[in-house]
């Protein structure tokens, strides 16, 4: 195989909890990782999160309408967090290969053959002065993929020298792991990570999240409500399975009886739990868990996964990597792959009949 000389790419994202934008440079020829580290997170204009929450509440016109104002904006938004990003960073643009924009996701209803993702490749392209990739689900969705998770064959190379079996769990607004063994790689979404818990406490105590998990720890699990909560199909569905981020706000509802203290311990344990079900799908335990997200600073999340898992649960710097910046550093790894036409997806990662390639490249000029 022809290994590439490895150059600099940029890449962005804002997450399901869009509490902003992430940008991540990266060294990388799309198998092998020679450098992360630089990364740096900027907020989006107030307004502009403030309707992507509100419209999220109703996103049924997602599907039809093109939301063509709002991914403009959208785009802008990721263009000048790239735009501050290289100039505070004092990054050679000569050396930047690509830049992949992931985007924000609006819509993902794989059942559906459709996904949606708010970023305009070429505007972005044309504005920063270089090659941009986008669409990085699009191709898997349309071939029968679940077009989530997208990170396993990062995962993989940033795990490359350390010992397994070896599950790596990202703990976003929803959750979803990577089980990485000598011969195999699997991955799906597990169920809720962080989102319920965050519009629990934007609803009880207009704070955008329990810093640390503090009121969950503080708070009594309700069991009835918990086993109520885990008695879903989603949890025996055989892998590769994903979710979007408002698939489990519905039968949620039935923690506002509770008081605060106990509806966050309640919510904390439902990611906990659904966490440990995903033990179910994959070949052999894990001697080893390691977390990136958001949710890896949640310390009730944690101590509650370690204790349910009985194995080291720990935080990806732990082995040295960034949790604040996998996922950006992950569409960069994912731009080079694509301009390169290697998969991004496996079968065995989103259900997709065979590797896929992906990404729509919009050049500069």
């Amino acid at each position: 195989m022809t290994h590439f000389p490895e150059r600099a790419a940029i890449g962005a994202i804002s997450g399901t909890s869009m509490d902003g934008i992430d940008v991540a440079l990266l060294e990388t020829d799309g198998e092998r990782v020679r450098r992360t580290g630089l990364g740096k997170s900027y907020p989006y204009p107030d307004a502009l999160r403030g309707e992507l929450l509100e419209f999220l509440r109703d996103p049924s016109v997602a599907e039809h309408d093109p939301l063509a104002d709002l991914e403009r904006r959208v785009t802008d938004a990721h263009i000048q967090a790239v735009e501050l990003f290289v100039r505070e960073h004092a990054i050679d643009r000569a050396a930047v290969e690509i830049v992949g924009m992931h985007g924000q996701t609006v819509w993902h209803r794989p059942e559906k053959r459709f996904t949606r993702q708010l970023a305009d490749g070429l505007r972005a392209a044309r504005r920063l002065g270089l090659d941009v990739v986008t669409r990085f689900r699009d191709a898997d969705v349309a071939a029968g993929g679940e077009g989530a998770p997208f990170a396993p064959l990062y995962h993989r190379a940033l795990a490359a020298d350390l010992a397994k079996p070896l599950m790596v769990l990202n703990l976003g607004g929803v959750g979803n792991v990577t089980y990485i063994d000598a011969a195999t790689t699997i991955a799906f979404d597990t169920g809720p990570a962080s989102a319920l818990l965050d519009d629990f406490m934007r609803r009880r105590r207009g704070l955008a999240f329990d810093a640390g998990g503090a009121l969950a720890a503080s708070g009594q699990v309700d069991a009835n409500v918990l086993a109520a909560l885990m008695d879903n199909p989603f949890f025996a569905a055989r892998a590769p399975k994903s979710l979007d981020r408002n698939d489990f706000h519905a039968r949620a509802q039935i923690v506002e009886p509770l008081n605060d203290a106990d509806g966050a311990a309640t919510l904390a344990a439902f990611t906990v739990e659904a966490t440990a079900a995903a033990l179910a799908h994959v070949p052999q335990r894990p001697q080893r868990w390691l977390v990136t997200g958001g949710g890896r600073l949640n310390a009730t999340f944690m101590a509650g996964l370690a204790q349910k898992l009985g194995v080291p649960v720990e935080p990806v710097e732990a082995v040295g990597w960034n949790g604040d910046f996998v996922e950006a550093e992950l569409f960069a790894f994912l731009a080079v792959r694509s301009l390169r036409g290697l998969p991004l997806s496996l079968p065995t990662t989103t259900g997709v009949p065979e590797p896929m390639t992906g990404g729509v490249l919009a050049r500069a000029a």
